[in-house]
Order: structure tokens, then sequence, then C-alpha cells
């Protein structure tokens, strides 16, 4: 029996349909915001055939080297991360460069984190995001493939 166009439906993802990948990154040598920004989309889901705004639809990625990412200008010493003990009197400050120094982790995680969304679906994709200063990591029986950091252009004839 053939379909009308008027009740061809759409497909929606479930959090049980989609078939999660694992990816890994090296991030030596990588542009800190340009980097966030591909995982960003691959944490979301931007980058799967499934993508659904409201479902976690994104895969698993493994990041490698973060305290050897790269950044432009003079961001090692200007930019500041900021927090707060929450006495008065109790800010304290950071630049990027310490940062890098003692948690080259929370660098990168922080960056991606401010690329998701802000609430509970984000919390949920960014647990999907494991980070590691060096180039050792524990998930290699998930045999994560490397992910291409770029887009193809496409060629026109």
């Amino acid at each position: 029996m053939e379909r009308s166009p008027s009740t061809v439906s759409t497909v929606s993802a479930k959090p049980g349909t989609v078939d999660r990948q694992w990816w890994i990154v090296d991030a030596e040598g990588q542009n800190l915001g340009r980097l966030a920004s591909v995982i960003a989309e691959t944490l979301a889901g931007k980058r799967s055939p499934w993508y659904t705004r409201h479902c976690d639809t994104g895969d698993f990625i493994v990041v490698v080297n973060a305290e050897k990412v790269a950044v432009t200008g003079n961001k090692l010493r200007d930019k500041k991360y900021w927090r707060h003990s929450g006495y008065p009197g109790g800010i304290r400050s950071r630049s990027l460069g310490e940062q890098l120094e003692r948690r080259p982790e929370e660098v990168l995680r922080k960056a991606v984190r401010g690329m998701l969304p802000k609430n509970s679906l984000g919390r949920a994709q960014l647990m999907k995001l494991k980070i590691y200063a060096g180039t050792e990591h524990p998930h290699a029986a998930q045999q994560p493939q490397p992910l291409r950091l770029t887009r193809v252009a496409e060629v026109t004839a």
C-alpha cells in the first residue's frame, strides 16, 4: 500500500534507539575554542543522523594530551578563571597559563561546557566527555575511533 504525502511521519530518537560510538581526540597543538566547538557538537549529537533536540543522542569522546592544547594571542596571561568560596572576599582567580599547569583537563571541560545547553540535557551530554592530560586513558576496551575535526568541503563540478 502506498502512503500519501500527508501520512509520512518523522522518526524521532528515543533514549534507547541511539547507537553511541566512542571517539578519541588528540588535543596536542589544537586551538582550544575550535576543538571545544567540535567536541560540543559531537556530544550534542549534531553529527549524528539521529539528532533530536530534546534527547541526548550524542557520542562519547575521549580527549588525550589536554595539557598541550594551543591558544592564540596573550590568552595564557590575560584570560582568567574565577571562582568564589561563597564568603565575603572569597573570590579567587587564576590565569589560563596557571590553570593549564594545575588542572589542564578543566580548561577544556569549561570551554565545552559553555557551548552545551544550560540544563539537565547539557549536564548529561557533558558526562560523556572524558579528558586526560597525558596520552594514557582507561577506555581502550571501548575501541574509540579517531574523530575528524574538520568538515570535508564538498566539491561541485
